[in-house]
């Protein structure tokens, strides 16, 4: 296997999981594990709080990086045609 296809695989399966780990940490309606770990930091003027926004900040770069993760890794490697 060629060092890009290492590194792109590697890079796919960590944003895989940090996406995972990121979704899974968004709270529900008002009752998830970010309202937990900083529930005093809250913007009265919108609702919610610094910690959430943060949390979709990271979410929307994991999803990204994966997303263009695969197509290239798609582009470069069409229907399986990786040679050991």
């Amino acid at each position: 296997m060629s060092p890009l296809l290492i590194a792109l695989l590697v890079i796919w399966f960590i944003s895989g999981v940090g996406l995972i780990l990121f979704v899974l940490l968004h709270s529900g309606k008002g009752t998830g594990l970010s309202d937990i770990i900083a529930g005093s930091v809250y913007n009265n003027t919108t609702g919610t709080s610094l910690v959430e926004k943060n949390l979709d900040r990271i979410t929307v770069v994991f999803a990204a990086v994966f997303f263009v993760t695969l197509l290239v890794l798609m582009l470069l490697y069409p229907q399986g045609s990786i040679a050991s």
